[in-house]
């Protein structure tokens, strides 16, 4: 069985149906052009037009980047020209300005319309009619230390767990950029009141390294998710299913050797933004008020 499930089927010489089509259709074109037009044009020169005809279209089936074929991101790539460079949250303006202002219009952002709706304090995360997610962090687990013994018991826990689900859940698994800033921050921060000046130094010295070092190299950690979903239905309904699931994902997962935790709003809001920037150094800001919220300020009291 290959590794990724949703590879397409081979149905001739090696070639899926999608590649069959793109090599075919233009080797029929061709065939029909030389059958119509061989007592006008030589066949060398037909050969020379036709050969660029077919080289792009085996090109485009089976030349590959960062997984997807040549014809895929030629169409993301189109998708990408077409689609508005500036988007808005919010419900778009008045496309016409009224005639009394003397101004030059702008192009107005269009609308951007997001899969997620809001995410609750306890990291549900509302899809609309997609239904709700849940995202559970887990550990990774040191495989090749163990002994024979010990790795047939992980992977009977891991199996346990696979066996026990009646929903489908995402195993997903990225590369995210460590960001050292907090930890260089918490040393100078710290140094100051360590008891003996050579331990400060050294505290100063091994933050000046960490400083340095996510400068000038590009620092990455393995980052596994879990992904519970729950499509329509009642959103509280589907929300308390949710959580009962990534309960049980933990303890299921604990016996397999991996720490697992259910994300948090804010944890989640994190995940989603490193998702969607994962070269980005900055750490997501913390503290941010859900869209729909209403931002109060804080309660004082004056004492008598």
């Amino acid at each position: 069985m290959p590794a990724d499930v949703e590879r397409e089927d081979k149905i001739l010489a090696g070639l899926t149906a999608r590649q069959l089509l793109i090599i075919g259709a233009p080797g029929i074109g061709v065939w029909a052009a030389y059958t119509s037009f061989s007592h006008l044009v030589p066949p060398l020169v037909f050969v020379i037009a036709a050969v660029p005809v077919m080289g792009a279209a085996v090109a485009a089936a089976l030349v590959k980047r960062d997984g997807l074929s040549l014809d895929r991101l030629l169409v993301a790539a189109v998708r990408f020209v077409r689609s508005p460079r500036r988007r808005a949250t919010g419900s778009p303006p008045a496309a016409r300005v009224p005639s009394w202002i003397d101004a030059t219009p702008t192009e107005l952002p269009a609308p951007l319309d997001l899969p997620v709706r809001s995410i609750g304090d306890d990291g549900v995360i509302d899809l609309a009619e997609h239904g709700c997610a849940l995202i559970v962090s887990c550990s990774t687990v040191s495989f090749a230390l163990r002994t024979p013994t010990e790795q047939a018991g992980l992977v009977n826990g891991f199996a346990s767990y696979l066996n026990s689900l009646s929903a489908p859940v995402q195993f997903l698994m990225r590369a995210e950029s460590i960001r050292l800033d907090p930890l260089v921050d918490a040393l100078d921060q710290a140094a100051p009141a360590l008891p003996h000046p050579a331990v400060e130094r050294a505290a100063r010295a091994h933050a000046d390294y960490l400083s340095e070092l996510s400068q000038t190299r590009d620092l990455l950690r393995r980052q596994i998710l879990l992904v519970l979903r729950e499509s329509g239905g009642d959103a509280a309904h589907a929300a308390l299913t949710l959580r009962r699931r990534a309960e049980d994902a933990v303890r299921a997962l604990a016996v397999a050797g991996s720490r697992a935790s259910v994300l948090t709003g804010a944890e989640a809001a994190g995940a989603l933004a490193s998702a969607a920037d994962p070269s980005s150094r900055h750490v997501p800001p913390e503290g941010l008020s859900a869209p729909g919220a209403v931002v109060t300020g804080p309660i004082t009291r004056e004492e008598g």
